[in-house]
């Protein structure tokens, strides 16, 4: 078998399920009321977006508005049978979903050694906080919440547990500054949004990133975009089952894809590294494909640069992760062996724990041990300058 057990699994997508105290413990007491909490609905209840909340949930309060962020964010150790998107109460989830201890426990039992974690709450880059409107407390929050993923819950195993950072993306400056912040206590990755355009921030193909880029390029840290956090979804009918968007998600990751490979980024930043979390692998090669194609009959009137492909680009500054994807393993080489990444997904819907090293080892049986080896361990370290 090819995962064999000097291979210490490293998965680059996973998630916490922030504890019901994260910001309360950190946010000055004047503004703990205003700031996330979780709250009991009594009654029936209505969330920010319109949808109704069962009687007895906890769900998350900020600012007066309520969030339900714990239904298939918090499903690990239940049947698919049981899915649901209800929001869960604490006492209806593992404790591995919001101890760090246990969490500890539970990736043991499954032969995983450490862990990337994207944020519940906030979503996965923090893009909740630009609906603030308070700011300041906006930005007591973001810092809040990177304070608690890198002193508590990466502090608790800082061998198995790797922190990833959210930024203030309202204003850039901002973000530089907890860029260069975080990075002095030992931050490791940021979360990052895959069509800011789609927010109202400025696009890819502006100035505007240009010092949260350097910040993030200086520092050694790479961006990781998970898909869905430009708050935009692929196009399909509005009486399609959820299936639908489930299935086609990852179409986000070739659209941010594209728009990276044809934008001044990584020009400007050559040692910029991109991460995409959850959109799998098995497209890239086509999408490489169809860029290059266009890049060679196109880049001539289009003002995009005229010296570098696609494909190379991406071979460069980019990786991509995958959870279950076979077909994307049998083209590892076309992608480029260096550029491909595993993750387990812990606890979301999609995750296989507690079978995910059992997994692996089936989709990764005919491939040499060597680059089994790169693929569960190797090139995550080299992604994240991860030594634990």
């Amino acid at each position: 078998m090819p995962l064999q057990d000097h291979m210490k699994l490293i998965s680059v997508d996973d998630h916490v399920i922030e504890h019901p105290r994260v910001w309360e413990d950190r946010l000055p007491e004047r503004l703990r009321e205003a700031g996330p909490r979780i709250v009991e609905i009594g009654d029936e209840g209505i969330d920010n977006h319109g949808f109704p909340i069962q009687s007895g949930a906890q769900v998350w309060q900020y600012e007066g508005r309520r969030y339900n962020r714990m239904a298939l964010d918090a499903v690990a150790g239940k049947r698919r049978e049981d899915f649901s998107l209800n929001p869960y109460r604490y006492d209806q989830i593992i404790p591995g979903c919001y101890d760090p201890a246990a969490r500890v426990k539970d990736i043991d039992e499954d032969g995983i050694w450490a862990q990337l974690c994207f944020p519940t709450f906030p979503r996965f880059a923090g893009t909740l906080f630009l609906e603030s409107e308070d700011r300041a407390l906006a930005l007591l929050c973001v810092q809040a919440y990177n304070d608690f993923m890198i002193d508590e819950w990466c502090g608790y195993a800082p061998e198995r547990q790797i922190p990833m950072i959210i930024l203030p993306l309202w204003d850039p400056a901002l973000a530089r500054a907890e860029i260069e912040r975080t990075a002095a206590k030992g931050a490791k990755a940021i979360s990052f949004v895959e069509g800011p355009a789609s927010l109202g921030l400025p696009s890819f193909h502006t100035d505007g990133w240009d010092p949260v880029f350097a910040a993030a390029q200086d520092a050694g840290l790479p961006l990781c975009i998970h898909f869905g956090t430009s708050g935009a979804g692929p196009n399909f009918p509005p009486d399609a089952p959820f299936t639908v968007p489930i299935a086609l998600a990852t179409t986000n990751s070739m659209c941010a894809v594209v728009d990276l490979l044809f934008s001044p980024v990584f020009h400007k930043f050559p040692r910029l590294k991109v991460a995409m979390a959850e959109g799998g692998i098995g497209w890239i090669p086509y999408i490489l494909e169809r860029a290059d194609y266009t890049w060679e009959r196109h880049r001539f009137y289009t003002g995009v640069n005229q010296e570098a492909k696609p494909s190379d680009l991406f071979k460069r500054n980019m990786w991509g992760c995958f959870i279950d994807d076979e077909s994307g393993v049998r083209e590892r080489h076309a992608i480029g062996m260096d550029r491909v990444t595993w993750e387990c997904d812990y606890p979301h819907s999609d995750c296989n724990w507690p079978h995910a090293r059992k997994r692996l080892a089936e989709i990764l049986a005919d491939v040499p041990d060597d680059e089994a080896h790169m693929i569960a361990e190797l090139n995550a370290r080299q992604l994240l300058n991860f030594e634990g």
